[in-house]
């Protein structure tokens, strides 16, 4: 039996698998304002083919990167394979109790840069799904693209 520890990522490889793997990221506290990271960092994934799939109450029903935004995970239409999250660290508890009670499970919860709260880390973890914490998407997919880890 797998460590649950082994699905806290932080490493160059589980990094890229997650990129490779990944073909829909629904981001939690998605922002309609492009100056602000909650929108930019999903931008630049959707321009490299990312689906992505954004959630937030106060934008409910309009459009951003090419879908409808919806008020929460349990809106989406269709599962993610990662969860990417915009939200301070206080309320990571109650998001990793949100995405255990979905009827799907996202392969990769990932908090964003800044982002970090080790319990609702351990309790994604702990159900089997990957965690990345304190990490800008964005960057960390120009340097592994930049290094060949991505392939093509």
């Amino acid at each position: 039996m797998t460590d649950w520890r082994d699905l806290l990522v932080d490493d160059d490889s589980g990094l890229s698998a997650i990129f490779r793997e990944a073909k829909t990221v629904a981001v939690l506290g998605a922002k309609a304002d492009s100056a602000e990271p909650a929108h930019y960092v999903p931008a630049y994934l959707h321009a490299r083919g990312y689906r992505i799939r954004p959630v937030n109450p106060r934008f409910a029903g309009r459009p951003l990167h090419d879908a409808e935004t919806v008020a929460s995970l349990r809106d989406l239409a269709e599962p993610a394979d990662v969860i990417e999250i915009f939200r301070r660290p206080e309320y990571l508890p109650g998001h990793a109790d949100e995405i255990l009670a979905l009827p799907w499970r996202p392969k990769t919860v990932w908090f964003q840069l800044g982002i970090r709260n080790d319990g609702a880390a351990e309790k994604l973890a702990r159900a089997g799904i990957r965690v990345v914490q304190d990490r800008c998407m964005m960057p960390e997919h120009r340097r592994l693209k930049s290094q060949g880890s991505l392939g093509d």
